[in-house]
């Protein structure tokens, strides 16, 4: 039975305009307490998602063969025992590996130098901490300065509420208490540990010092945020010398500094909060080394100060501005100077010698993605990166930073074959409304004719500068061998053209994301890649909000929309502070609350506030009980509203996730059925 959510009318009126919300009630008075333990859902709402989900297995039965044969085809993908690269540390090396069958990792180490066969310790297997729960998300691990200890944190509905642990490495025991709520955690020495907690409204707002063994009853409140923009966190420099203490939101950062050998002392500012000023900070001998957009430097600079005196007044340009070139990661050793940064779209990496010699790693192909592996070890000749493309697997790579070679630690294998010579990538732009060319990676089977003809799925984010990076998943093959052609539209709200990219989809600009998206859509059709109502578009969480604005815009464009834990109740969510990210995110859409323009703006766009009756694209729309982010009542109205208005037979799917948050299903396999849900779908829309 199709399932139909009752109208309760729901009146609230900002700058004297009054606006009714039928489906306001699916927002659970009490859904602080229902985060933490769903089981407190209200039945009456209860009811109603689990209406829902009985709904979508009931339509999304024709597809069960087709989902099981899509896991069997990604599950061959994945190398079954497999381990991570081994990360030296003084007289160990640590390491992740799976084994065959297992969901979770196991956390080892070996003496440095081990070989194989030499014994292995094992400090925490997450199969068997993760066993008879539904849901087991590993949060933080941080080893303590002398070996001997391992601080975990470990959440276990979904809800980001992360527990605090201590084990004792040589007794593989868990100490007999824990610490609730713990976001951020580092070890300050071999017996101190500062971690952040988050408040009833999930704000990491204090960081307390806790010493192993005693009672967290007694930990001592180091530092507190009075503002709820901002979240806390804590971070131990790579030398050790130094504990960071930082508090930040979207577009602007504040840090303190705790000597690491007085650990008691009064934290340190190193330059007061401002308006759009953000910053980072390492340490490199009696220097911080710190990355920021101070001085116009929109797309980012990195400068030093003296340790001594810290405040902005006393930075120095050592890589100074270039516009268009995005410092986008740094890396700081005691001999070495390493960032990555983007330009024209793709990464790049750049290692500076202390003394002033500089080098470039070079890289072949026209689109890939980069990250540099941080070090354990702060005197280190050594810097680890990773590599790929759209075609090829991951690859590990040790860099002598003396040398300038490269050499390759380990190469992703896909078990059940991969020829990255019968796939194609392809970079294009498109033009938007506004002139504004738009870029987008494509990737394709080197047999699917580019006539118009092939289905296509298109992928988007565009918020909060994240940039999507043209990578490597073997998920996506499964669509890609069955002739989908797979789309990433690079489009305003990322980085990838450097920080205005970003921020021109602010505010009132928010708008250029919709239309960014609908231009690449436009621009895959013309260019013969597919045609008119053979798109499916895709988006999670900020991306959510991207593929429901153009569905209420361009509904015409799309065979279905994914929205995956979709932000779609933009206007409701940011006028409501007491909701875990809304204060943050003022500085990112406007502030409805006190800004008539902003309230008018999102207004415009949100895409459950501009559901109309009209047609819409087939859709499949997920949402998480316990999810702090992107609460469950976002997606539940959305849909319940679509069926009020919409004006079509297509099939409206809302799938709720009862016992898990944000991330959807944990474990390597497990969250594999999310992904192959997501794909039956799109198949079977554009049949």
């Amino acid at each position: 039975m199709l399932p139909r959510a009752k109208k309760q009318s729901h009146f609230q009126t900002h700058h004297g305009i009054e606006t009714k919300d039928d489906y306001f009630w699916l927002r659970a008075d009490n859904w602080q307490e229902a985060m933490r333990d769903p089981e407190k859902l209200p039945s009456e709402i209860k009811q109603y998602l689990e209406a829902e989900n009985r709904y979508f297995k009931s339509a999304m039965a024709g597809t069960e063969s087709l989902q099981k044969a899509l896991i069997a085809e990604m599950r061959g993908r994945i190398e079954e025992d497999d381990s991570s690269v081994p990360d030296q540390w003084d007289n160990y090396a640590y390491n992740t590996r799976y084994i065959k069958g297992s969901e979770y990792p196991m956390m080892v180490r070996t003496a440095r130098d081990a070989v194989e066969g030499d014994k292995e310790e094992i400090l925490l297997d997450g199969n068997i901490e993760a066993k008879d729960k539904d849901y087991f998300e590993l949060g933080a691990t941080e080893i303590s300065p002398d070996h001997q200890y391992l601080a975990w944190s470990v959440d276990q509905n979904g809800s980001e509420y992360y527990q605090l642990k201590i084990r004792h490495l040589t007794t593989t025991k868990d100490l007999d208490y824990s610490i609730a709520d713990v976001a951020s955690l580092a070890w300050g020495d071999n017996q101190t540990l500062f971690y952040t907690r988050v408040d009833e409204n999930h704000h990491p707002n204090k960081i307390f010092r806790h010493t192993v063994g005693t009672h967290p009853d007694s930990d001592i409140l180091v530092m507190k945020e009075e503002d709820s923009r901002f979240f806390m966190s804590v971070d131990r420099l790579l030398s050790g010398n130094y504990l960071l203490l930082s508090s930040g939101m979207n577009d602007q950062d504040e840090h303190w500094f705790i000597p690491t050998h007085r650990l008691d002392s009064k934290p340190q500012l190193i330059t007061a909060r401002q308006d759009k000023l953000e910053y980072s900070v390492e340490q490199q001998g009696d220097h911080f080394i710190i990355v920021t957009n101070a001085n116009g430097a929109e797309d980012f600079k990195i400068v030093s100060a003296p340790i001594s005196a810290p405040h902005q007044k006393n930075w120095k340009d050592i890589v100074p501005h270039q516009l268009g070139r995005m410092i986008i990661d740094v890396e700081v050793y005691e001999d070495w100077l390493i960032w990555m940064e983007r330009e024209n779209g793709l990464p790049s990496i750049v290692v500076r010698y202390k003394k002033g010699n500089e080098e470039r790693i070079h890289f072949d192909e026209d689109a890939y993605s980069l990250g540099i592996q941080a070090s354990l070890e702060y005197q280190t000749d050594t810097l680890r990166f990773s590599y790929s493309s759209p075609t090829t697997p991951s690859s590990i790579y040790d860099y002598n930073l003396k040398t300038n070679q490269r050499t390759l630690r380990k190469a992703t294998q896909i078990p059940s074959g991969h020829n990255p010579s019968d796939y194609i990538t392809r970079r294009l732009m498109a033009t938007s409304h506004d002139g504004e060319t738009v870029p987008m990676t494509i990737l394709y089977h080197s047999s699917t004719p580019i006539d118009g003809t092939a289905p296509c799925l298109l992928y988007g984010y565009g918020s909060y500068g994240h940039s999507l990076p043209a990578n490597f998943s073997s998920n996506r093959l499964s669509l890609v061998d069955r002739g989908f052609i797979y789309a990433i539209a690079h489009v305003r709200g990322g980085e990838e053209k450097g920080h205005y990219w970003y921020e021109s989809s602010k505010f009132a600009g928010k708008v250029n994301s919709f239309h960014d998206f609908i231009a690449v859509a436009e621009k895959l059709i013309t260019e013969k890649y597919t045609k008119l109502g053979h798109i499916v578009c895709q988006g999670g969480s900020a991306g959510g909000l991207l593929v429901g604005a153009v569905a209420n815009m361009r509904p015409d464009l799309f065979a279905g929309i994914i929205g995956d834990v979709p932000f779609v109740d933009v206007l409701n969510t940011i006028l409501d502070d007491r909701l875990p990210l809304t204060p943050g995110e003022w500085l990112q859409w406007g502030n409805p609350i006190e800004d008539k323009a902003a309230y008018d703006w999102i207004a415009a766009y949100s895409p459950y506030d501009n559901v109309v009756a009209q047609d819409y694209p087939a859709m499949l729309v997920t949402a998480g009980v316990s999810d702090p982010r992107v609460t469950y009542w976002e997606p539940a109205k959305w849909v319940a509203k679509l069926r009020e208005l919409k004006t079509d037979n297509n099939v409206l799917l809302l799938k709720t996730n009862m016992t898990s948050g944000h991330f959807g299903t944990t474990g390597r396999f497990a969250a594999l059925e999310d992904e192959a849900q997501s794909y039956a779908f799109a198949l079977w829309v554009v049949k």
